[in-house]
């Protein structure tokens, strides 16, 4: 699974014209599901991104959770997060999910967030979406599973 979290003042998603969710201050996730990616990549990821202290403290640091701010999730589905552009012009999404499979860890990834005690809103599973934020910073993150797994280094 990929994801690029981006901490928001607030956001929206539209479809046909008519916002279908909408959240203040929190994060957007959009979220690439790949071929290969379990339910261990679920919580693997989700539980990084609510853990992640990149909102300000009373200092100015980045220090706090989304918990800590009593924010909120905005989730969007967004299979070109798995965009090969590596040959050619146009990008190679063969190593994204097929939908049936993209669907159930989608709404899997929304339901574990909400079932630890977050706030979460959602976008249209393979809708065409208008997606509008306040990115607050800029804060943009990008986490990827197959990287979180790998080993860390240790310093030399």
């Amino acid at each position: 699974m990929k994801a690029v979290v981006q901490r928001v003042k607030r956001g929206s998603v539209r479809t046909n014209g008519n916002i279908i969710s909408e959240i203040s201050q929190g994060l957007l996730v959009f979220l690439g599901i790949s071929k290969d990616d379990t339910e261990e990549d679920i919580s693997l990821l989700a539980d990084k991104i609510r853990n992640l202290r990149i909102f300000p403290d009373n200092n100015g640091k980045m220090n706090l959770t989304i918990n800590d701010i009593k924010g909120e999730f905005l989730i969007v589905s967004q299979f070109t997060l798995l965009a090969d552009c590596r040959r050619g012009k146009r990008p190679d999404f063969k190593e994204a999910a097929e939908k049936t499979k993209a669907y159930e860890l989608y709404k899997k990834f929304i339901e574990y967030l909400k079932n630890q005690g977050e706030k979460v809103k959602e976008g249209e599973f393979q809708a065409y979406m208008e997606v509008e934020i306040i990115n607050d910073g800029p804060v943009t993150i990008i986490l990827d599973t197959k990287e979180l797994k790998k080993p860390r280094r240790s310093k030399e």
